[in-house]
């Protein structure tokens, strides 16, 4: 296994660490270390295939692993959101549908012998979800230090998790758009 497949293995090992730390009232500094793991995992996709394109490492493990170790890493992030009152139900639940279906799509066009990369809305999905994620983990440790402003942070995470959803829908809107002929056959 060649360095960027172990990278994205080890992203999706961070992930049951991660949710330790959201869900763990108990912990000191939950949102702290919640933050720290979640940001490593993420600077993991982005080194995976920087070095998989720099060195051809890329394989088909990789090109079908790493977009699903960042669903894990980013779905679990959002249903622990929810779970802590800190995302809209309704809006996971769209990012979660928009995500199976162009996972399906995805499997279709491998069945076909395709593989379908990911577009600059993909791109832009993922930086806004995670963005989100990033904000909501900071503004949630800061505000176990300034409680005042704790609600308004809360509003604005909200926020950040409906122009997320937003991109996440445009993208796969366009996603099915551009490849409407794998459903075809």
């Amino acid at each position: 296994m060649n360095l960027p497949n172990k990278l994205t293995v080890l992203r999706i090992v961070m992930v049951p660490f991660f949710v330790f730390f959201m869900l763990g009232s108990f912990v000191p500094h939950r949102y702290l270390w919640a933050l720290l793991l979640f940001c490593a995992a993420s600077y993991t996709d982005h080194l995976d295939g920087k070095i998989a394109r720099r060195d051809n490492l890329i394989t088909n493990f990789g090109k079908l692993m790493d977009p699903l170790a960042d669903k894990i890493l980013v779905m679990s992030a959002l249903i622990c959101l929810v779970k802590l009152d800190l995302a809209s139900t309704v809006c996971v639940l769209l990012i979660m549908i928009r995500e199976f279906a162009i996972t399906s799509i995805r499997l279709l066009a491998v069945e076909q012998g395709r593989v379908i990369a990911a577009n600059n809305w993909g791109k832009l999905k993922t930086v806004s979800q995670m963005v989100a994620i990033i904000a909501i983990l900071l503004m949630q440790h800061i505000g176990t230090f300034v409680p005042a402003a704790l609600p308004a942070m809360t509003v604005a995470g909200h926020v950040l998790i409906v122009i997320a959803t937003f991109f996440t829908v445009v993208s796969g809107i366009i996603y099915i758009k551009d490849n409407r002929d794998v459903m075809k056959g």
